[in-house]
């Protein structure tokens, strides 16, 4: 069975149950029954039409749960009676559900788990494996997720920005557990930009791809951290690249630039240089400034002064780096392999080690505390 097929399907059998009068929660809770139906019954019996059957066993199971609770006995007045089966309508309500999942009153988390179960189609489950959180937390996440989003109506405008956030943040959480999030988030962003015309959309995807290329190079054997530099480059995925570049420019020149077009240029010029002694750093410096001017972002500006180290030497990066407070994430990091670089092995290492205490996860702390040894044994021979 088509796994990727089956969760493709959600959306529209989710929005058909909604259009016919199920609330958002009570349609959502009816696929996923539908969807657990699916992978048992399909195998064996694979449907002429799955998106029918879907939602013809989705809607069943929407009434079953409707008569069977006594509170909410007259809204069988407003569904009436089970629709035969056939053919379902053409429309598509992707859109509306990646708006609707991106909903104001959301915490991000809140809004990135209902969107990976309602647009995605992954269990509470799943979801819970790939964030490493127990089932039963995520299960009241995303019901108070979906109650908050019970009331919002099928004419709801969207907001492109959010749901891009949304999807970013999916990406970012990479892979654990037995849902690979970065290729799930690719696979959504690819349906967002087949649903909206929007230059930030194809800048968003073209960014995934890029940095997604990359994946297979980012770890050795025993899980260590590669850093960009030392990466071994036969491994990036050129498809990957040749497809991101060729989104990007399409994106570039409709001449509507935001900071996702903005990063996925950095991404490029990475990804197009033959070896890291060949990156177009000050092409890169240009590009975070007009980063730096879109968002304002003081991580932005962290990774500005990493590349202007790169471009104009380490002196001109720790001054750019001397402008930014030096409680942001990761700001001994920068420092460490800016003071190193300028011939400062002592203050590099005890900045590493620093930052190492400071690490957001375990792959990184190794790696910096790796960094902070290496120098300290220079040190004493």
């Amino acid at each position: 069975m088509d796994e990727a097929l089956l969760r493709g399907l959600v959306p529209g059998v989710l929005g058909i149950l909604v259009r016919r009068g199920a609330d958002f929660a009570a349609a959502e809770d009816a696929v996923q029954d539908a969807l657990v139906e699916a992978v048992r019954v399909w195998p064996g019996e694979p449907p002429r039409d799955p998106k029918g059957w879907l939602v013809t066993v989705a809607w069943r199971r929407f009434l079953d749960a409707t008569r069977a609770d006594a509170a909410r006995r007259r809204r069988e007045d407003l569904v009436g009676e089970e629709p035969e089966p056939g053919p379902v309508p053409a429309a598509d309500d992707t859109l509306w559900l990646y708006f609707l999942c991106a909903h104001p009153s959301l915490t991000p988390s809140s809004a990135v788990a209902l969107t990976l179960r309602a647009v995605g189609g992954l269990t509470t489950r799943q979801i819970a494996r790939a964030y490493l959180v127990p089932e039963t937390t995520m299960g009241q996440r995303i019901s108070r997720a979906k109650k908050a989003v019970a009331g919002a109506g099928l004419e709801r405008p969207g907001d492109v920005a959010t749901v891009l956030r949304v999807l970013y943040l999916v990406f970012n959480e990479g892979y654990s557990g037995d849902v690979d999030l970065a290729a799930e988030a690719i696979r959504l962003t690819r349906q967002l930009a087949a649903a909206v015309d929007h230059p930030e959309v194809a800048g968003l995807l073209a960014l995934m791809l890029l940095h997604h290329a990359r994946r297979a190079a980012r770890t050795a054997p025993d899980g260590a951290l590669v850093p960009l530099a030392e990466q071994d480059r036969g491994r990036w995925d050129t498809g990957a690249i040749a497809e991101g570049i060729g989104i990007l420019q399409a994106a570039l020149a409709r001449d509507r630039l935001g900071e996702f077009q903005a990063q996925a240029a950095i991404a490029a010029l990475h990804a197009d240089a033959p070896t890291a002694e060949e990156t177009d750093w000050p092409q890169i410096v240009e590009w975070y400034d007009e980063l730096v001017r879109l968002t304002g972002s003081p991580v932005v500006r962290l990774n500005r002064a990493v590349a202007v180290g790169e471009a104009d030497g380490p002196r001109a990066g720790l001054a750019a780096l001397a402008e930014l407070d030096p409680a942001l994430p990761r700001h001994p990091a920068v420092a460490a392999y800016l003071r190193e670089r300028d011939g400062d092995p002592v203050a590099a290492a005890r900045l590493y080690a620093e930052a190492a205490r400071q690490a957001p996860n375990l792959a990184e702390r190794d790696h910096l505390t790796r960094q902070a040894a290496r120098l300290n044994a220079r040190r004493e021979d």
